[in-house]
Formats: C-alpha cells, structure tokens, sequence
C-alpha cells in the first residue's frame, strides 16, 4: 500500500507508520501536510494516508477531524498509539541561551509549553508544517534558532539535543488513524467512530442519541465537539464506541443513533490498540 504520512522523513508520523502492521509491505509518500496526506488519498496517489488525530497532552487534532466531517469518504482502518518524547535540536556547538527561537509544528510547541516558559520564556516561537521541516531549517544555519523534534531527526539531519523529554508530561502520546477507502472487517475486538449533528438545539438531544448507546450496554472510549464552522452554536459530535459498525449490538445502536439525528457520518472500525 501506497501511505500518505506528515513528512519530510523523520516525523512522528512516520514513526507511527511502521507500526501500522499491515498484511503488505508499505510505500511511504511523505506530504507537505496533514491536508495534503488526505488530499493524496482523495486523489488515489495513495492507497491511504496516517493522520493524527489526538494527543493525551494538546488533546483532538482539530484539522484531521475537520478532514473526516467536511471531506467525507475515507474510513478510518487502524489507530496507532504512538509514545511521543520531545526534544529541543540545535545545531552542534550551540547552547541553549544562545537560542532565541524556537520552530516546530504547532502541536510540539503545545506539548512542550512548561519547558519553554521555564527555560525560554524569551524565544520567538514559530509554527512549521512538521517537526521535520523545522529540523532542516535549524540544520541550514537559521540564526539563533532551535527546534523540537524527535532524535530521529536529530540524528538524520545531523543536529544536537540540547534537552531531552521536554515535553509537559512523561506519558504523552498521539493517536494516529490510518485512514483507506474500505475499514477492517471485524475483528472481536473492535472500535468504531462516528460523528453527527443534531437538527436543533433541544434540550436531551445529545443524551438521547448517547442513550442509544448507554441502553444497549455498549462502552464510549471518547466524546467530544466541534464547531460546524457554519454559525455560532452549530457543532459536530464525535464519539468513539466499543463494537464493530456490522455486529450486534453496535449496528442496532448505529439504527437507533441515525433515528435521532440530523446527519450521521461512519468514520469506520478497524482493531482496538
């Protein structure tokens, strides 16, 4: 399979891409963007593109669920938990209070947010497309520049770690789905995603359709919001259930959740991690 992935090469992303454990071998595609991975996808350049889609310290990755609700299609095929540790790299000979930026993508900057205020709390912190792309900039001689990435990177492109873990907590880890045109057959021990909307603000609206679920004993893994980006007040749902889509008692559930809302989108089922 041809993956779509959050490159250049030295990313989490692409770290989480080898342990997607798939039955074939992998082609990795390296994009500019999470955007970008899916649009390949989209394309058919890829046969499926890994996304982050949640970190257990900045929380949702708002674009990939963005991607999944307003570009529907994909579904989702496997998530991978990924261990993330944060470093601060820099090209050898530099020391850290000769930093005075600080690049990567927005999503480690968030994650190492206490280090930086700590240590930092001067720097110029500034947003690339991925922890690789701010490597190699900091690799061609940016003055005065750090980055944030993985010792991967580190090592690929040939930069020092001035500190390691720098992350805000020692258990920080990112959820990756592998996102394809078809989702996994099941398994006996599977999730599904789905997300919705109400067609009114209704008091009980969202616990009736939670109560779809609660009244056939099935276990939600994760619930949360998004705003529709069509007006104030209007959001998407996202819910993450025990249960394959096309097993009792979840496909009974999915019946009793369709009755009750406005718009219904199978984000997909593939084997719990």
């Amino acid at each position: 399979m041809r993956i779509a992935y959050l490159g250049p090469p030295g990313t989490f992303s692409e770290e989480a891409l080898a342990r997607c454990d798939l039955a074939g071998p992998e082609e990795p595609l390296p994009c500019a963007s999470i955007a970008a991975a899916y649009d390949a996808l989209l394309s058919g350049d890829a046969d499926g593109a890994l996304l982050p889609i949640e970190n257990s310290i900045e929380g949702a990755i708002g674009t990939t669920l963005d991607l999944l609700v307003h570009r529907p299609g994909p579904l989702i095929r496997r998530e991978v938990l990924l261990p993330v540790r944060q470093h601060l790299l820099a090209r050898p000979g530099v020391r850290l209070a000769e930093v005075t930026r600080v690049l990567s993508h927005p999503q480690p900057l968030g994650q190492c947010a206490r280090f930086l205020r700590a240590r930092l709390p001067d720097a110029r912190l500034e947003p690339t497309h991925s922890t690789t792309d701010a490597a190699i900039q900091v690799a061609a001689g940016l003055a005065g520049a750090a980055a944030i990435g993985s010792s991967v990177a580190a090592r690929r492109y040939g930069l020092a770690i001035l500190a390691e873990a720098i992350q805000d907590a020692e258990e920080n880890t990112t959820r990756f789905v592998l996102v394809a045109r078809v989702d996994e057959a099941p398994t006996g021990r599977d999730r599904t995603s789905i997300a919705f909307t109400l067609d009114r603000d209704r008091p009980g609206g969202l616990h009736e359709v939670l109560g779809e679920l609660a009244a056939r004993s099935i276990n939600l893994s994760k619930i949360e919001s998004r705003p529709m980006k069509q007006a104030l007040g209007h959001y998407v749902f996202f819910v993450d259930f025990e249960g394959h889509r096309l097993e009792e008692p979840g496909a009974a559930a999915l019946d009793g959740v369709r009755a009750r809302v406005h718009r219904l989108h199978l984000l997909g089922s593939y084997p719990r991690t």
